[in-house]
């Protein structure tokens, strides 16, 4: 009986699999020994599934002000565009492994392209703010399907002995979203704004949905797992995580202190995320398995994740920030963001033949030693700085983002596999919130910081410069006498110079803002990477302590 005979009942195709082609874990599909055309075009599907699922949110995030300006609204207004994604992404994950588990793969895949699909069409027809945000949060919900989905297919494409290789290979693929179309969504945008944008999605989602029809993956054993208090937990979970996405995200925007909403919509979300909890652990089967995430080493891990999240936003937020402080355009950084995508996939492939399950604190130790070290060498930019001083540095901590991400992974799905596969779902949850809402929190620590320090900075420089001193009086001139031939009057003159020195002070104050932030990060990341070695280590430490108070306690008796 053929093993590609995918339509047979799951009881029957069963019995046509090896033991090493059998599902590992609940929801996931058989994966057969495949010929190697099979293995090639499920790996070119899972890429293009995977990239489909990801282009949308990095098109938003890396043309947030663009995108906002073509639709008429303001910054504050824009800044929802990326935040309404990832309120929806960071909480669809808590339904969809039961969903794939309980209705099967095909069903899955077939639901969530085609509701894609709608979703990228209905964006070029609806041109207002608030269908954009609309859209925006459904294209989370289905993008979270579909990264799931990509990395489905990539394992497929790798024969049993290699398939942990590509799911490291697959999870460092949706970390090339930002960095690639960071290389050409701005003449995107300059050609037909938003239009274009949405057309590519449209042309994207088509693609992977005629792809996935074409292809099939492997059946899955199908089986009842939902419960009817699995979604009063995601009515009260699913609020909860979106207003906390809304105030970390808009948060350093509108300030903190200055809009009465982000104070009420933290309350709210301790409220419901409390309430979700509390309906969890009295569960006998609960979606969220609280004592399983309250152990030590699922503590570490996602203390791990969200804190390697927020370090790299020294890139996401911090460099770029700084080079768009600096007058330095999308087309200039060109250089920089290739280099960050050839990064990126270099540490995705060294990752994943390198990782060894034994062993997986060493990479991510290795990963936060990389972040200290490239942070620190930002934290020295002047205001001559420009991206080719940068290589280096963001190089390192492209390469440290993709080799972290697979070995932090391997260690939550060898917890599940060890203390039961019902922990599934809460390892998805713990994993997908720390990749997103600690993006976010990264991003509004970035963004905090550098306000709060530019202040400071601008307050210390202003107090030193004073027309008693004979430089600043000779830079007042130099910058006076650039309006020499246009403007007459010497008082208006000098006034212009006044705003020039200013503009001046103003860019100086932010640069040493970043640098700070640059600093600050590279101390986390280095603290970060002492704690995650000491863990390593410290199995080795307490057995080398115990057997020498052994054979002291055997030396003393003798």
């Amino acid at each position: 009986m053929s093993r590609r005979n995918f339509a047979l009942p799951w009881s029957e195709y069963v019995q046509t699999l090896q033991p090493h082609e059998r599902p590992m874990l609940p929801g996931s599909p058989a994966t057969p020994d495949h010929s190697l055309p099979y293995r090639l075009a499920y790996g070119a599907v899972g890429m293009l599934v995977t990239a489909t699922g990801g282009i949308g949110v990095a098109m938003i995030t890396a043309n947030t002000q663009q995108l906002g300006g073509a639709l008429g609204v303001s910054i504050t207004e824009a800044a929802w565009l990326p935040v309404v994604f990832v309120m929806t992404n960071a909480c669809m994950n808590l339904l969809l492994i039961k969903f794939r588990q309980q209705y099967g793969l095909r069903l899955f895949a077939q639901i969530f392209l085609t509701a894609y699909v709608v979703i990228a069409l209905g964006a070029l027809f609806f041109e207002s703010y608030s269908s954009s945000l609309i859209l925006r949060a459904f294209a989370g919900m289905a993008s979270a399907a579909l990264t799931s989905l990509g990395f489905l297919y990539t394992i497929q494409a790798f024969p049993a002995a290699h398939r942990l290789k590509g799911l490291i290979l697959a999870i460092g693929a949706s970390s090339l979203a930002l960095p690639a179309v960071r290389l050409f969504s701005n003449h995107l945008v300059e050609l037909s704004e938003w239009r274009g944008f949405h057309a590519m999605e449209l042309g994207l989602s088509l693609l992977s949905l005629a792809a996935v029809f074409a292809l099939r993956l492997p059946p899955s054993e199908k089986m009842k797992v939902f419960d009817p208090l699995d979604f009063v937990t995601f009515a009260l979970f699913a609020p909860g995580m979106a207003l906390l996405c809304a105030v970390l995200g808009l948060g350093r925007i509108v300030w903190w202190t200055e809009a009465a909403w982000i104070g009420w919509a933290l309350i709210g979300s301790i409220i419901l995320l409390s309430a979700a909890f509390l309906v969890e652990y009295n569960r006998k089967t609960p979606l969220i398995n609280l004592a399983w995430l309250s152990g030590p080493a699922i503590i570490r891990l996602a203390l791990a994740i969200v804190g390697v999240r927020i370090v790299l936003s020294e890139q996401t937020a911090g460099a770029v920030g700084l080079m768009t402080q600096l007058g330095v355009g999308p087309d200039q950084m060109h250089g920089l963001f290739a280099l960050i995508l050839i990064a990126t996939a270099a540490g995705s492939v060294i990752s994943a033949f390198t990782m060894n399950p034994a062993k997986l604190d060493k990479p991510i130790a290795i990963a936060l030693g990389l972040i200290a070290v490239g942070a620190f060498i930002d934290s020295h930019a002047t205001v001559l700085t420009r991206p080719a001083q940068l290589y280096l540095s963001q190089a390192m901590l492209a390469f440290a983002a993709a080799f972290f991400i697979g070995p932090a992974m391997m260690q939550g799905i060898v917890q599940v596999l060890q203390k039961g596969a019902q922990n599934l779902v809460s390892f998805i949850v713990v994993f997908g919130i720390g990749q997103n809402v600690g993006g976010l929190l990264g991003s509004a620590i970035v963004g905090t910081l550098e306000t709060v320090r530019e202040k400071y900075h601008s307050s210390q420089l202003s107090e030193a410069v004073t027309l008693g001193d004979p430089q600043v009086v000779l830079r007042l001139q130099q910058l006076s006498g650039a309006y020499g031939r246009v403007i007459s009057d010497p008082a208006l003159r000098t006034a212009e110079g006044q705003v020039l020195l200013q503009q001046q002070i103003t860019q100086q104050a932010h640069v040493l803002a970043y640098n700070d932030v640059f600093l600050i990060m590279s101390a986390l990341a280095a603290l970060g990477c002492v704690w995650v070695t000491f863990n390593h280590f410290r199995p080795r430490l307490q057995a080398r302590f115990a057997g020498g108070d052994a054979a002291s306690a055997a030396a003393a008796v003798e």
